[in-house]
C-alpha cells in the first residue's frame, strides 16, 4: 500500500479581481470622452466636412453642387472625423488612467501576511 503524500495546509492567497485593474482605465477612457465632447466635437465636425468637401470636390468637380450625393460624403466626412478624434480621445484617455492606475497600485498594496515566530 501507498500512504498518501502529506497536505501542507498553506494559507490560501485571494485571487486579486481582474476588474480592479480595469477600471482607471474605464474611468481614464470616459474622461477622455467628456473632454472631447467639451473641446473638440465640433472642431472634428468642421475638419471632417471640410475633407468631405474635398471629396465631393474630387469626385464632381468644383465649385460643388448642392445635390443629394455631394451632401452625403460631407456628411459622411463629418461623421467619420467625429469617429476618429472621439476615438483617439478615448484611447488616449484610457491609456493615461491604466498609468495613472499602475501607477498608483504600486504604492497601495497589502502588507504581506505575517506569522507570529515560533518560540
Amino acid at each position: 500500500m501507498v500512504a498518501a503524500p502529506k497536505v501542507s495546509k498553506v494559507p490560501a492567497v485571494p485571487k486579486e479581481n481582474v476588474m480592479n485593474k480595469k477600471i482607471p482605465t474605464l474611468i481614464g477612457s470616459g474622461i477622455g470622452l467628456a473632454l472631447f465632447l467639451a473641446v473638440a466635437l465640433l472642431p472634428a465636425m468642421l475638419y471632417g466636412g471640410y475633407a468631405g468637401l474635398l471629396l465631393a470636390g474630387g469626385i464632381f468637380g468644383t465649385p460643388v453642387a448642392p445635390t443629394l450625393l455631394p451632401r452625403a460624403l460631407i456628411v459622411f466626412g463629418m461623421i467619420m472625423g467625429v469617429v476618429a478624434v472621439g476615438s483617439l480621445f478615448a484611447v488616449v484617455g484610457a491609456a493615461a488612467g491604466a498609468a495613472v492606475g499602475a501607477l498608483t497600485n504600486v504604492t497601495v498594496r497589502r502588507p504581506a501576511v505575517q506569522t507570529e515566530p515560533s518560540r
